[in-house]
């Protein structure tokens, strides 16, 4: 089977990675898409495993379509008998359009239902389906007139890992805080340090990943209703992950942020999460910063002009969606110039510490006083951030004795 994972603009080799590290064949990479294929276990250790992908998506088939006529005929010429059953309570539950003919996502939606409807008759000889069986949710995108038709297989976005209970007004997402972790060198053996904590959510995913905790081991997902998809492979699929944990394993994780409250929603996320005990939060001015360390890391979301409210994190593809954010008063813009200028001294009182940032600010690095050693382009939903790239020296070989 074919199956694709839409994920954040610019991290497409992240996922990549990922889906090698689980032995499963990448086949195709796009923007925000990476293709890949694999029996049906392959879409349930997908799901538990993958930290950086939004969903995983079984693909029905793929073709071109300039007219709503050349949409419906493909949509109905694939083999719908074969995945749904006849009680299957199949919807079209998300349609996009990039550069195509076809650009109405209601209309496109409209097409694809009744087309699967045609297909379904076809195969089974009736006129009207029960749809009191599991749910199927068809997504479909037409991307320069070529239509990818697929089912999830996730439900809600693989973002919800089910931990964060409580939230800031703007945190990042799980499979963006994830993928900018494992961006960067920081292994489980060193300190990281996230003075913009918010509710926790980049040191809880630092801890998840040092303890190799899968990120949907504990939550539900819609293919579990799905008869290829059967209950011994998610099963076996939960198994493994938690065969391969190390929940015990000590790290030293800091997370820090100046409103006591949020911090307060922060422990209360690792606590869900099972990682508050390797995690030190604490109400602190970034400014008040230091550490005893020698070396060391600071992964970090700063504030920045606007950023994206939890309901838009996840977006399939750059411009599709309405984007609901948060916005910074006038005057908190005018202080970013300072905040920045001091997230430079402070930082770079840590001499041998690398550090990395994701903001959307355009004049981070100048308000710095520092060039990145490497910038990377990243789209958090609508907005372009980029993650800021300093690498400060190795430490010293350990004496394996």
């Amino acid at each position: 089977m074919m199956y694709l994972c839409p994920c954040h603009f610019g991290l497409e080799a992240v996922l990549k990675r990922e889906l090698a590290g689980l032995g499963l064949t990448v086949t195709r990479v796009e923007d925000g898409r990476v293709f890949f294929e694999g029996e049906p276990l392959a879409a349930a250790r997908a799901n538990v495993f993958l930290r950086t992908a939004e969903r995983v998506q079984l693909v029905m088939g793929e073709f071109d379509a300039t007219t709503f006529d050349e949409l419906f005929e493909g949509v109905k010429a694939l083999a719908w008998d074969e995945i749904l059953p006849v009680d299957a309570n199949f919807f079209v539950s998300k349609a996009y359009s990039v550069k195509s003919k076809l650009f109405s996502p209601s209309d496109i939606q409209r097409i694809t239902g009744k087309a699967v409807v045609e297909a379904m008759k076809r195969k089974h000889r009736l006129t009207i389906f029960p749809k009191s069986g599991a749910s199927f949710p068809i997504r479909i995108a037409i991307i320069k007139d070529r239509v990818t038709v697929s089912i999830d297989t996730s439900g809600e976005s693989l973002h919800k890992r089910g931990y964060r209970r409580m939230r800031s007004a703007a945190p990042i997402s799980e499979t963006l805080a994830a993928a900018i972790i494992m961006l960067t060198p920081w292994r489980e053996d060193r300190i990281l340090v996230d003075p913009f904590c918010g509710c926790g959510t980049i040191p809880i995913e630092a801890a998840m990943i040092g303890r190799n905790i899968a990120p949907g081991v504990s939550r539900s997902f819609a293919g579990e209703s799905y008869p290829f998809i059967t209950a011994s492979m998610w099963a076996n699929a939960r198994e493994e992950a938690k065969s391969l944990a190390v929940p015990d394993r000590k790290m030293s994780i800091e997370g820090y942020d100046i409103d006591s409250e949020i911090v307060a929603a922060a422990r209360q996320n690792a606590a869900a999460a099972g990682v508050l005990d390797t995690i030190h939060f604490q109400a602190r001015d970034m400014r008040a910063l230091s550490s005893s360390h020698q070396y060391g890391f600071i992964i970090t979301n700063p504030p920045y002009g606007e950023r994206l409210s939890p309901t838009t994190a996840g977006s399939d593809i750059k411009g599709t969606k309405s984007a609901a954010k948060t916005v910074m008063s006038d005057a908190d813009i005018k202080e970013l110039p300072a905040l920045y200028k001091d997230m430079g001294e402070v930082f770079g009182k840590l001499k041998n510490w690398s550090y990395f940032f994701v903001t959307s600010y355009d004049k981070a690095q100048e308000s710095f006083g520092r060039k990145a050693d490497k910038n990377r382009k990243i789209y958090n939903g609508m907005i372009k951030t980029y993650l800021y790239e300093y690498y400060g020296p190795k430490p010293p070989k350990r004496d394996k004795a």
